[in-house]
Order: structure tokens, then sequence, then C-alpha cells
């Protein structure tokens, strides 16, 4: 039987290989609107894997329409980068796309030199608290002229196809929306009036590049915006972007303002397909669906089912840039799956980082992460089978030491399974199974069940020791700690202990926001009884909405300073927090626990006390670093080093890069 994602497709008269196409994403790695060597590498190395197409970006088209870590595009000093950068993907095997875009109001004044950015109409926006200042007629003119000569430097640069970015609220889909363009003139009011900026755009294009030149736009299939563009709508947009010369439409979701959640871990996989489908079953181009295909099975059942003709796999290209190929010959229980975290992506982004990836440690570093083989191979014992221990054996076994990986349990994994627990977050468990995966397939050896005491360490002789020994939960001196009605938040998520209907727990940073959602979800309608009883109109909607989030518990959070989830990363804190509010959970931010009691505790707000009555107070007071072996190590003069938690108690991507410059550096 043909495997279809690796059927070959045609956009406009280009033949790509396979199905998979890699989409523009912001990478923070140009320099002053320059390719960098970063990217270069990025790119040819995704490209050497398989995909069938990558297509790089977005392009700046004009000065307004980005800032200096954007790949320029709006001059033609910035071709000669170009090249260099399709040339590298060509010649590794995938066809080269560049995007081209204007951020609209989603730009920033600092970015600016302090002039404002601009828009459709001057209306503030939600992220970046700004109001634009409203193009004129002549502006707009000079915009649509600017995408067409950047797609031109695009062409001469010797990519084989352009994209155009029209949605995620940047410009094109400010004037597509009636949320942010209010014009009275022909750019605004009715929707063909709004879709005429957009048209222009891909008619310019067309102009400058010839009939033959593929030509793809990035659309939303629903920006999730109250009062914005539903579906239907955007189906309209699809078919006149179609009836214009556009070859190929690749269906993105959602603005960066929306509150729909579109790319963390808790979004279901291939969840926005029928978004495709419904513009799929209106056109007749290739359309490529987004979000969340960080599976070959998904991608492949979203093809087969008719969902969509090509799959976009950027962040599971980032994890593993070998996926295609490893699709291809078989080798697919050994892909690193995308968990959805963004803790190395978007997350960075924010930060004005270039990306990296919890996954993969390599990611953004193709050149100064490389591992070389030693001469004289050492004796490495890595003591703790979490992410960071995993990580370690993983990067000092490619370094050619005989590695022994130990862990104490009878799994490895360590803290990824608690991380698994709460609802949505059972990618975390993915990748404990894939790291896991990569030690057994990379031959590393591994002693399960096993405590490592100081008479081992004595039998084995190692030349160096890598401590990932992870953290141990902190118990805070509050009266009453040892009642039998408190339990820790580790054992909660563990299902090791039982809860009763009311429940306090101690602690708002990460792991108690996590524990409130575990508990929260008890008693909720899973994803197939809600199917079921919706599709049988047993219950009305409004009814179906409160069963799937109204639980059996009611559950307060206390936390001592002035927010929850403090630590938590910034693109996955606002959907985590709006499900707290969702779900019911109270928060008592500025609250202090100051005794437990038999029936709750007694806690301190403002200038007043008083007792909240609880069933179980969990604690989730954080954790400290857990490392007793080290004062053994540094007593017998055996090269130590501490990784992960065991060092200093912070994330899963903390403890994965750790680890794999631990073990590379050995």
């Amino acid at each position: 039987m043909k495997d279809l994602i690796f059927e070959p497709i045609r956009i406009n008269k280009l033949e790509i290989k396979n199905r998979i196409y890699m989409p523009a994403m912001h990478l923070g790695m140009a320099a002053d609107f320059e390719v960098t060597d970063q990217i270069t590498s990025f790119y040819a190395e995704r490209a050497r894997g398989g995909a069938g197409m990558i297509c790089v970006g977005y392009l700046t088209v004009d000065e307004y329409s980005g800032n200096t870590q954007n790949i320029g595009g709006h001059k033609d000093e910035f071709i000669p980068g170009l090249t260099r950068l399709a040339k590298a993907i060509k010649e590794n095997g995938a066809r080269a796309a560049a995007q081209v875009n204007h951020a609209g109001r989603y730009n920033l004044s600092f970015f600016l030199g302090g002039r404002q950015p601009v828009a459709p109409s001057p209306i503030a926006s939600r992220m970046t608290r700004e109001t634009p200042r409203e193009l004129t007629i002549d502006e707009i003119n000079q915009t649509i002229d600017a995408f067409a000569q950047a797609a031109l430097r695009i062409k001469k640069a010797g990519f084989d196809a352009v994209d155009v970015l029209s949605g995620t609220g940047y410009l094109i889909s400010e004037f597509l929306s009636p949320l942010t363009n209010q014009r009275t003139d022909e750019y605004g009011g009715s929707l063909e009036n709004r879709m005429r900026f957009g048209l222009e755009v891909v008619c310019a294009i067309r102009k400058l590049l010839g009939k033959d030149y593929p030509l793809i736009v990035r659309m939303n299939g629903n920006d999730f915006m109250a009062g914005g563009q539903g579906r239907l709508e955007l189906q309209e947009y699809a078919v006149a972007l179609v009836q214009h010369g556009v070859d190929a439409l690749c269906i993105n979701v959602g603005w960066h303002e929306a509150r729909v959640p579109q790319i963390v871990s808790f979004v279901p996989r291939g969840v926005f397909g029928y978004l495709s489908r419904g513009i799929k079953e209106k056109v007749n181009v290739p359309v490529i669906a987004s979000h969340r295909i960080n599976d070959p099975a998904t991608a492949r059942q979203m093809i087969s089912d008719g969902m969509c003709d090509m799959v976009a796999m950027g962040r599971s290209l980032i994890a593993d840039p070998h996926l295609p190929e490893k699709m291809k010959t078989g080798k697919e229980n050994e892909i690193v799956h995308c968990i959805a975290c963004a803790q190395g992506c978007f997350d960075h982004l924010f930060e004005l980082k270039s990306i990296e990836c919890l996954c993969n440690p390599k990611a953004g570093h193709e050149n100064d992460r490389s591992i070389q083989r030693v001469e004289k191979p050492k004796k490495v014992m890595v003591i703790g089978g979490g992410p960071a221990g995993m990580s370690a054996a993983l990067a000092a076994h490619e370094r050619g030491h005989s590695v022994t990986l130990y862990e104490k349990t009878d799994r490895l994994g360590g803290q990824l399974f608690l991380a698994s627990s709460p609802p949505g977050r059972q990618e975390f468990l993915e990748l404990a199974k894939d790291l896991a995966k990569q030690v057994a397939v990379k031959g590393v050896r591994v002693a399960l069940n096993r405590t490592v005491d100081a008479a081992l360490i004595e039998k084995e002789s190692p030349d160096v020791v890598i401590l990932a020994t992870g953290g141990e939960s902190i118990t805070p001196p509050i009266p009453g700690i040892n009642r039998p009605n408190v339990v820790q938040a580790w054992d909660v998520l563990e299902d090791k202990v039982v809860t009763g209907r009311k429940v306090v727990i101690i602690g708002g940073g990460a792991v108690g926001v996590e524990t409130a959602l575990y508990l929260a979800d008890k008693g909720t309608l899973s994803g197939d009884a809600l199917k079921f009883l919706m599709v049988n109109k047993a219950e009305t909607p409004e009814t179906l909405f409160e069963l799937a989030t109204k639980g059996t518990k009611e559950i307060v959070l206390l936390e001592m300073v002035d927010r929850v989830g403090k630590d938590i990363g910034r693109s996955t804190r606002w959907g985590m927090l709006q499900d707290l509010s969702r779900f019911g959970v109270k928060t008592d931010v500025e609250t202090r626990a100051l005794e437990i009691t038999d029936t709750g505790v007694k806690v301190e707000r403002g200038d007043g006390t008083e007792e909240i009555v609880a069933d179980t107070v969990v604690i989730a007071a954080g954790a400290r670093p857990f490392h007793p072996l080290q004062e053994v190590l540094d007593r017998k003069g055996v090269p130590c080093e501490v990784v992960g938690d065991a060092k200093q108690v912070a994330t899963a991507f903390d403890a994965v890069h750790q680890g794999f410059l631990a073990g590379r550096a050995v």
C-alpha cells in the first residue's frame, strides 16, 4: 500500500517529492535583517531530514513590517544572503519557499525608532498595547508594491515559491477583519472591500513574477476573535484568492490575541483539520493543514480522510529534523516528537532570543553543538534517568564514551511523568518515551532499579560521573504540616493518595497550578462522553459545557505573592490560568498559610485571618536540589558534573540542555 505522505504533489508546475511542508516560523536568528550561518545551517539540516518543501521567514517588505531579527526582504542588498539560504535548502533535497509579511499593528514602536506602527485603522492592539497610525491610500499602494518587490527578490534569490502571510492578526488580516478595519473608503466596510488589500497584494505579486511561479497564501481558517472572522467568511476569501491566481493555501488559525489556545500541549493533535477541510471543499488547489500535527499517524489520517492535501509540520521538524526520513525508512518509533511545550520556541521569542527546543538541544545550534568523537573514551556513570540524565547519557555516548545510566526506579523519565499528569499535558509522557527509545536505540547501557551508593561507585571506578538525581519536594514549616489530612502535590499527581471533596493547595507555582487543574478535572466529561451526549442531543450545549468544566471537587489555590503561575512560560501560562477560572478553581493571592488544622487551613490575607475549610490540604511549595552523592564523589576525587534539578530546580528545558552540554563536554 502506498504511503500518501510520500506521494508527490504539484503546486502550479512545481513538483514536490512529498506532502510535508515546513511553514515559515520566526526564528529570531537574523542579524540586522541579514541571513546568518545559524539560519542557513538550521534549514539545511531540515532539508537533509527529508521535508518536501521548506518555507523560510517571514521576510520584511518595508521598514514598518518587522524588526532586525526578521529576515530582510525589503532591499536588494539582502539578495545574496537569501541566495545562500535557498541554495542550502535545495542542495539538501527540499524545495525552498520564502514568506513575505507585514506585521501591521503587531509591530512595536520600540523596533521602529519610536515611530508608530501602521494599520488600516487606528485601533489599539491588546498584545502590544499601542495604537497604530492609519495608512493613507498612497501608503496602501506603496505597501502593495513593497510586497510584490519583496516577492521578486525571493524569486531572484532562487527560491522555488513565495508564500504570503494573510492571517494571524498581521496587516493583511487586519484589513480583512471588521475588528481592525473601520475604514469608510474602498478598503473598508463590506467583505468585498475588506478583501481588496489582500487580493491586490497577490495580484501584484502574480503580475511581477509571472503565471508559472508558485504562489502560496497562508491564511486563517478562523481568527477566533470575538466579533472577528469565522470560517464561513474566510472560506469566501479563500475562493477569491484562488480566483486571483493563488496556487495553494496553507490554513492556520487564530490571531496572537485570540483566547483559543493554538500551539500548546493541551491543544489536541490535528484538531484544526476541520478548517482546512472546509476550505479544501471550496477550492481546486492544494490545501495545507496546520497546527499540532506532530506525528505520522495524525498526518496520514488527515490526508487520507480528505482534510487536506499536505501537512504543515513546523515545530515537529525543530524537534526532529529527520522525522520525514524516519517515516520513509520505517523508523517511526525513533521519532522525537514535539510536545508543544513552547519553552524553547515561542517563549524565547518573547525574550528576543533565537529559538531553541526542549526536545532537541541541537536545534538552533547546528554549528556550535556538533559532537566530535573522542580519541580516548572514558568510563562515564550517569546517575538519574530523568530528562537531564538521559540527555547527558546520549551526548556522552555520541562522543564515544562507555556510558552506563543508573535509575533507582523501574522506568526512565523522572519528573516527566509528573508533568504529564494534568489534563492536556500528556505530551510530556511522549518525551519520556522518546528519550528512553533513543537511549535504547543508541545502545546506552541502562541499570534500572539500581540505587547508586559509595560502594557501587567504588566498585565501578568511573572516570567521570554526571549527577542527574533531580529534586525533592519542600515541606514548609507550617504548624500542622504532619497531620493525616496533608499530602504532597507530587503524590497527588502520581495518583498515590486520595483527596477529599474540599481541597486547599498551598503554593501557586507551576506544580500548584498543575495539581489544581489535575484535581479540577476529576468528575468532568471525557471527550468521548461529550461527543456521545452531543451527537445524541442528550443534553443542551450549555449543560454539556457545564459537565465538561465542573468537576466533583472544590479547590482553593493559595499563593503568597501577587500572582499564581509566575514560573510558567508565557505561551502556556495564560491558557492554564484561563482554565483555572473556567474549571472553578478559586485562587487566593497574597495569602499566607498560618496553620493546618483538622478541618482546614488558617490563613492570613491583608490585615485579617480566617480558616478555609478543607478535607485535604495539598503541599505544592516547590522543590530543592537533591544530590547526596556529590560529597562522596568530591571526597573520592572523581570528576563530577551536576545537572538538571539536582543542580538548580528549573524547567524541563533547562534539564535537557544542561544534560546534553554536560555529556558533550566529557
